[in-house]
């Protein structure tokens, strides 16, 4: 928020004065009338001579007559109240005056109070003042009324321009005996004592706030007159009936159930009417909803044991069905035979067993060998390939030193053994298996003793 006189940053965007757009200049008032014959220079001899005058951020309006001078929309001036004088603003001027008054049905012959002057920065300094002290005022007038057993709440007060009469705002179910409570008011501040009962939605009017919408209040803000509402307009848009969400900010039904109520009336005037049940061949349908909008009704056959399917039916049909039913007649089903509608399919699975087959994994052996620990892959343990880094390579070694598996003399000296009958040594325990390479412990070539067939079969001959 920000108009012509509110300050600006650094980067020239307005700040805003900080009262949320309802700036003392009167420029931001609530529920102003847009002015816009005060922006064309042309003077009018036959100017009317009333003007609107707002108080309290635009809280409290009313109709001041000129007598002297000329004033523009805007300028705070000093107006006459009967009981002293006030601080406001000028919201509105020339001939929309006349309109506002002939709006709010107010007689012409009604006196007006006149404007005195154009109010002085003296004048702005006490009103300022006077607002500060409102809050603090408000909470003690609070706790006078609650000591004394009232059944009211006190909304809001306004000090006077010039700090001579304090008005007390109050809403209550009934009327309320505050005789004694004006006593202790006039005693306590001092002052001349007004009260004014008011409505729950004048209240919100005058302290504002924000909506379930996101919104400020409409009463607020723009909305100046307060029609009826009831729940018949909640039923009419198919609205649930709970109190809490329509319920506003005041504790009455929003407002704003009556802003669309004409729109839904014109469109429910084309739907049949009494159509609540249906009579088909197939049984007895209810009407469960309606799209009030696209002219659908959803309907379900009456079941006593499960509760069928809603089937969207056009409220043409439900009116050649209501007229069949009417003659006695009933149809096969709720909808066409013939509709013309695409049907969706339902999804079904299919097996694939055997169907798609994906193919073999080729591996390539041996390539990665970066631990000491072998895998058991139907293989016997491999030694760990260090002939990068020794000296001698493993061309120079022979087959038995290199791990390679043993052949046609491994199986000679199994059937030596067989023949001779005699009991073989525990062999070392690297060579459990003869499909299994030998340990790397007999790479080395100090151990390739225990590693070559030839020393085994000496131990045989022992």
């Amino acid at each position: 928020m920000g108009c012509a006189t509110c300050s600006s940053n650094k980067d020239g965007t307005p700040s805003g004065c900080g009262n949320n757009g309802h700036c003392l200049t009167g420029g931001c008032n609530k529920m102003n009338t847009f002015d816009w014959l005060s922006n064309l220079d042309i003077y009018d001899p036959t100017d009317y001579n009333i003007v609107e005058v707002s108080f309290k951020k635009g809280a409290r309006k009313d109709f001041f007559k000129i007598t002297n001078g000329r004033y523009e929309t805007g300028d705070s001036v000093i107006v006459d109240t009967g009981s002293g004088y006030n601080v406001g603003n000028i919201s509105l001027s020339g001939e929309l005056v006349r309109l506002q008054i002939k709006k709010k049905k107010i007689p012409q012959d009604r006196i007006f109070n006149r404007v005195i002057r154009i109010a002085n920065p003296r004048d702005i300094e006490k009103l300022n003042e006077a607002r500060l002290e409102e809050k603090e005022i408000l909470t003690r007038a609070r706790v006078i009324a609650r000591t004394l057993d009232l059944d009211m709440k006190v909304g809001d007060v306004e000090f006077q321009g010039d700090k001579k009469k304090i008005t007390f705002y109050y809403t209550a179910e009934g009327r309320i005996d505050f005789r004694e409570l004006v006593r202790n008011y006039a005693k306590e501040f001092r002052v001349k004592i007004e009260m004014r009962q008011i409505g729950s939605r004048q209240e919100s009017a005058r302290i504002g706030g924000i909506g379930s919408c996101g919104r400020e209040l409409c009463c607020s803000t723009w909305l100046s007159d307060f029609r009826s509402v009831s729940t018949a307009a909640a039923r009419y848009q198919n609205i649930a009936i709970n109190q809490t969400k329509l319920s506003g900010q005041c504790g009455r039904l929003k407002c704003c159930l009556n802003y669309e109520l004409d729109t839904y009336m014109n469109a429910l005037a084309t739907f049949p009417k009494r159509a609540d049940y249906l009579k088909t061949k197939k049984g007895d349908a209810h009407m469960i909803k309606m799209d009030i909008f696209k002219g659908i009704m959803y309907y379900s056959y009456s079941n006593t044991k499960v509760r069928g399917p809603m089937v969207a039916i056009p409220k043409d049909r439900v009116a050649l069905i209501k007229a069949m039913n009417k003659k006695g007649e009933k149809p096969d089903d709720l909808l066409e035979p013939f509709q013309g509608v695409e049907e969706v399919k339902e999804l079904e699975f299919a097996d694939v067993t055997g169907q798609i087959e994906l193919p073999m994994e080729k591996r390539r052996r041996g390539k990665k060998r970066r631990s000491g620990k072998s895998s058991n892959r139907g293989r016997g343990k491999r030694p760990e390939n260090k002939s990068r880094g020794s000296k001698s390579g493993p061309s120079n070694k022979p087959k038995s030193e290199r791990g390679e598996p043993k052949t046609d003399q491994s199986n000679k000296q199994k059937s030596d053994q067989k023949n001779s009958g005699q009991s073989k040594p525990n062999p070392p325990s690297n060579q459990k298996s003869g499909n299994k390479p030998p340990n790397k412990k007999k790479s080395y070539p100090k151990k390739s003793r225990d590693s070559n067939p030839s020393n085994d079969k000496k131990r045989d001959d022992w």
